[in-house]
């Protein structure tokens, strides 16, 4: 089954919702990153918010990366989506893995990613200066920075839910999430009626599980479906991109590689692709930049 993000209306056209089903997206990372099941959470978390704020640039140039610098043993956790939602990570230890949480028995993923910290977006709309914004992590389960960044950074008052559910054989089993916004033109009693409705929403998880519709999510809230597209793990890696980064490394960095005389691997951190590199293949780059 085919990820995909729904975007919607409700109330009105007084607030906005979009939201995402993220499995296939979350288990390929698992897999090209050899995850822990804390890792696979953590990431997929980012790459699933990453994927639906990809989405809402719009513009087919333009992307956006989300990276979140906790002060937690997992490191540093990056993704990376276009106009289409397609989006890519990677994070600094795959292999971090904590005991369940006592309190409900779920990963720990605010113990690997760290409660301080930054989260830091950058919007890059093609047209020139990259847009860059920060936040402090205020619990480093990432659906509640992610709200706290919308809040502060973007004056836009929003709700950020976020889950993923992973099998005993370490698979995902479930993933996705939602972003639920209030439009500047949203009045009290829309406003009353959405914080009533969310409050009673339980994990997002849960509701996967559960198969639930988002207009049985949502109740009476008349939901306007505007639109609705298929979304991916994607990594535009190719050695032609590899090639022009070793083009911006100084002739004397180049010189040092080449007289060393051995054949060069570079690795993707995307995807792990692997590209290779002879002598000869360098000495013509050297000539040609």
């Amino acid at each position: 089954m085919k990820d995909e993000i729904i975007d919607c209306l409700a109330y009105n056209g007084k607030v906005s919702i979009k939201c995402i089903s993220s499995r296939e997206i979350v288990e390929k990372a698992r897999k090209l990153h050899d995850l822990s099941p804390t890792a696979s959470a953590a990431l997929g978390r980012l790459l699933t918010i990453t994927s639906i704020m990809g989405y809402e640039l719009k513009t087919e140039e333009a992307s956006i990366t989300n990276q979140i610098k906790g002060n937690g043993p997992i490191g540093i956790l990056t993704a990376v989506a276009d106009s289409n939602g397609n989006v890519k990570g990677y994070v600094g230890d795959g292999k971090v893995d904590l005991p369940l949480r006592k309190s409900d028995g779920k990963l720990d993923v605010c113990g690997a990613v760290g409660k301080q910290g930054m989260l830091y977006i950058i919007k890059d709309l093609g047209i020139g200066k990259p847009y860059v914004g920060m936040t402090p992590i205020v619990s480093g389960e990432i659906a509640e920075d992610f709200t706290n960044y919308f809040a502060t950074s973007e004056q836009v008052p929003s709700a950020v839910g976020l889950g993923v559910l992973m099998s005993k054989d370490n698979t995902v089993k479930q993933a996705g999430g939602f972003i639920v916004q209030l439009m500047p033109f949203a009045d009290e009693e829309t406003i009353q009626a959405l914080e009533d409705r969310i409050s009673k929403i339980t994990s997002v998880t849960d509701m996967l599980e559960k198969g639930m519709t988002l207009k049985e999510v949502m109740g009476d809230m008349d939901v306007e479906f505007t639109d609705k597209i298929d979304t991916q793990f994607k990594c535009t890696c190719s050695k032609e991109k590899i090639v022009k980064a070793l083009a911006g490394l100084s002739n004397k960095e180049l010189d040092e590689i080449i007289n060393d005389g051995k054949a060069i691997e570079v690795k993707c951190d995307f995807c792990n692709t692997t590209y290779k590199f002879s002598v000869e293949e360098l000495k013509t780059l050297r000539k040609k930049y």
